[in-house]
């Protein structure tokens, strides 16, 4: 699989299979888990609302956490089948941001090593994501809980160094693409810490008082949470808009 500009496939040499831009690449990626989330949620409060929305503590409460929207059958499947694919496509999304880090601060040896940590944190989050995905808090809740722990923190270090590193690109380069990316990262950076943080006060009040409604507010801060994540990768089309995405098959040898 290979990444470039527009009209760089020498048509004499190569044999592509597929052509995609990478803006559709990019969308298509970040729609999986969207799509996946929003059919959960509304199944979940369509069909399952008692159990979805059940506390310890049995006060009222009006929305299901993630982690319980996407427990139970078929939410557990139509879940599982999105952020498979999707992850799929994120490690390959990581890989061609470190190459494109690696170009950009080829003499830069600071941001070359923040550029390597931000590989890992990349492929720490999407680990997480998968590990939290595919045990479910109803099957075995640490493993759950701790891919949800790996899945937060690596996303919001990885957030953080991207913004720095981004606003390092701004210093040096006047690209109007690359000015609305810095801008757009930076902002979601900060909503989406600032709903972790909401997040997190409803969550331990919840478990401190069990006030009706609060768990409600945990849970909806939680969505923020994730769509502020997709929003922060879907930021991705403002890189690489002159570049595809190409499977295809080797240079034939022409040699004899």
């Amino acid at each position: 699989m290979l990444q470039g500009p527009y009209g760089s496939l020498d048509r004499d040499r190569d044999r592509p299979l597929v052509r995609l831009p990478f803006n559709s690449f990019i969308v298509g990626t970040v729609l999986l888990p969207l799509t996946g989330l929003i059919a959960c949620l509304f199944i979940s409060l369509m069909y399952h609302f008692e159990d979805a929305t059940y506390t310890h503590c049995k006060v009222s409460n009006y929305l299901p956490s993630i982690s319980s929207a996407i427990s139970r059958m078929p939410e557990r499947y139509i879940w599982r089948g999105c952020i498979g694919l999707h992850s799929a496509a994120r490690y390959l999304v990581t890989a061609t941001y470190f190459s494109f880090y690696r170009r950009r601060f080829a003499n830069r040896l600071p941001e070359l090593l923040l550029s390597g940590l931000a590989l890992l944190c990349s492929v720490a989050e999407n680990t997480g994501l998968l590990l939290l995905t595919y045990v479910s808090s109803t099957e075995t809740y640490n493993v759950h809980k701790y891919g949800f722990i790996v899945f937060i923190g690596s996303s919001l270090l990885h957030m953080l160094i991207t913004c720095r590193l981004w606003q390092v690109i701004r210093r040096h380069y006047v690209n109007p693409e690359e000015m609305t990316s810095y801008r757009w990262k930076v902002r979601l950076f900060l909503f989406n810490i600032s709903c972790c943080l909401a997040a997190a006060y409803f969550f331990t009040r919840h478990n401190k008082y069990c006030e009706t409604g609060v768990y409600t507010l945990f849970a909806f801060f939680e969505y923020l949470v994730v769509f502020s994540n997709m929003a922060f990768h879907m930021t991705a089309v403002f890189d690489f808009g002159s570049t595809e995405v190409i499977v295809g098959t080797p240079p034939e040898d022409k040699r004899y």
